[in-house]
């Protein structure tokens, strides 16, 4: 199964979540071992959920895109 995954940097290290489950969500010190504690949080997080929340969360539809802004 593919989920979405957002990382961002800050000066502590990358935080990373799932936005199709609410809430699920971890960090890491380096990009690869905040991706490999997502995945391991987002298998637990849907340890705990029913096949029907599994069926919502999971038929969300997830939308990325980049766009262009001026900027004066």
């Amino acid at each position: 199964m593919k989920l979405s995954v957002v990382v961002e940097k800050d000066d502590a290290g990358y935080y990373a979540y799932c936005p199709e489950l609410k809430g699920c969500h971890s960090q890491g010190d380096t990009y690869d071992e905040a991706v490999a504690n997502v995945t391991e949080a987002v298998e637990l997080y849907l340890e705990t959920m029913s096949e029907d929340e599994k069926k919502e969360a999971l038929s969300k539809e997830i939308l990325t895109t980049s766009i262009e802004v001026a900027v004066a």
